[in-house]
């Protein structure tokens, strides 16, 4: 089965932390990354589409991190 996760952030180096932390994880990238700007914070933030092949049957109550 294959799993999504959204991953966001402020644009900063955290995000990419993120992201790298997701792939050598297993995560594949899906999509484009997302550039937008926050107007209730203030802030440029980055998002980015990953997805997982897993063993597991999906459960709602999946920590989806922890894969």
């Amino acid at each position: 089965m294959k799993i999504y996760r959204l991953l966001t952030e402020d644009d900063s180096s955290e995000f990419c932390h993120k992201v790298s932390l997701a792939l050598s994880k297993g995560w594949e990238l899906y999509g484009d990354p997302t550039y937008a700007f926050d107007h209730a914070n203030g802030v440029m933030r980055c998002g980015q589409a990953v997805t997982k092949d897993v063993d597991t049957p999906y459960s709602p109550e999946m920590k989806l991190g922890q894969q």
